[in-house]
């Protein structure tokens, strides 16, 4: 399929126009509140920022962030956090946080795995039980790294942590999420070397949390592979891909950036055209979780969809 004419997206999305929301330097990990708020990192200033849609209001709300990357609200939602390592090794807190809107208590889930510092971690997911799946790739210095692998890890309602897919199943962890039905677990597998993968796995999902049956739903090799994704009602995926100008010779142009509707059976849906290199992640928000937010360089864009997505939070 030649990819630069999947931009037919019209089954999806009221209207193709993005429309931009806010600016500021790099962002990252947007996450919409069941009040319709949109929490999203700003990793360069290392802060969060909130944008109010009903006010059109933007403030930061947490400063500093710990370099925060992903977020998540949980199922009974609190604000789950990706507190990272990127853009400056010396203030990047490399933990997971779970943090209480209502009164702005903050627990730190976890920090360190064998005694020794997370990588930076990237992303988040959420089981309505209580299991949190999270990625820790190093895509920065990789000198500051303490573990010898970027891994997939579930922290357990005990809060005991496990490391759950390493190498050589996988080779470098991004986004991720769960199947509506929460048994499928999905991972974007973005390697950026020349021959790395740019793969999205799916993985069947036990009761107590453990994948298997590995098997690959899509491959943007050798363009730039997914970063973020988010699921829609239906199951369908939203992955936030592509790129205009390599990077490197470990990528191409045969990726345009865009939001790229998937199927779980890997059918290629179509491409909401996004007008920004720096693509890195996508949710669902709204009163009727039918406004998709996407950030990517400097900007929050917003898109209506005809198909409702799913949170965890926000079971419907």
């Amino acid at each position: 399929m030649d990819l630069h004419n999947t931009s037919l997206a019209y089954e999806f999305f009221e209207q193709l126009a993005v429309t931009p929301t806010t600016a500021v330097a790099f962002l990252e990990g947007p996450a919409a509140a069941a009040d319709g708020s949109v929490y999203f990192s700003d990793i360069p200033n290392n802060r969060i920022m909130k944008f109010d849609p009903r006010t059109n209001h933007r403030s930061v709300w947490r400063t500093p962030s710990g370099r925060t990357n992903g977020l998540l609200f949980d199922a009974q939602g609190r604000l789950l956090a990706c507190e990272g390592n990127e853009f400056s090794p010396n203030d990047g807190n490399r933990r997971i946080t779970r943090t209480d809107i209502s009164t702005g208590k903050v627990e730190v889930l976890t920090d360190r795995f064998e005694g020794k510092r997370y990588n930076s971690p990237n992303d988040i997911a959420a089981r309505s039980n209580g299991q949190i799946f999270f990625t820790d790739p190093c895509y920065d210095d990789r000198t500051t790294m303490e573990l010898d692998h970027d891994s997939v890890y579930r922290i357990d309602t005990d809060g005991s942590v496990q490391r759950i897919l390493t190498q050589p199943q996988i080779q470098r962890p991004n986004g991720i999420h769960l199947s509506p039905d929460e048994k499928t677990l999905y991972l974007v597998d973005s390697c950026p070397i020349s021959g790395g993968h740019r793969k999205i796995w799916a993985f069947d999902l036990s009761e107590k949390g453990e994948p298997s049956n590995q098997r690959v739903v899509f491959d943007f090799a050798p363009g730039r592979g997914g970063d973020g994704m988010t699921v829609d009602q239906n199951g369908n995926l939203y992955v936030a891909a592509g790129i205009s100008q390599p990077r490197g010779p470990h990528e191409s142009t045969a990726v345009p950036t865009g939001i790229w509707i998937i199927r779980p059976d890997g059918k290629l849906l179509g491409r909401l055209p996004i007008p920004e290199d720096t693509i890195t992640n996508v949710t669902f928000g709204g009163d009727d979780l039918r406004t998709l937010y996407v950030t990517a360089g400097k900007t929050l864009f917003q898109s209506r969809t005809t198909i409702p997505g799913w949170a965890v939070h926000r079971k419907m």
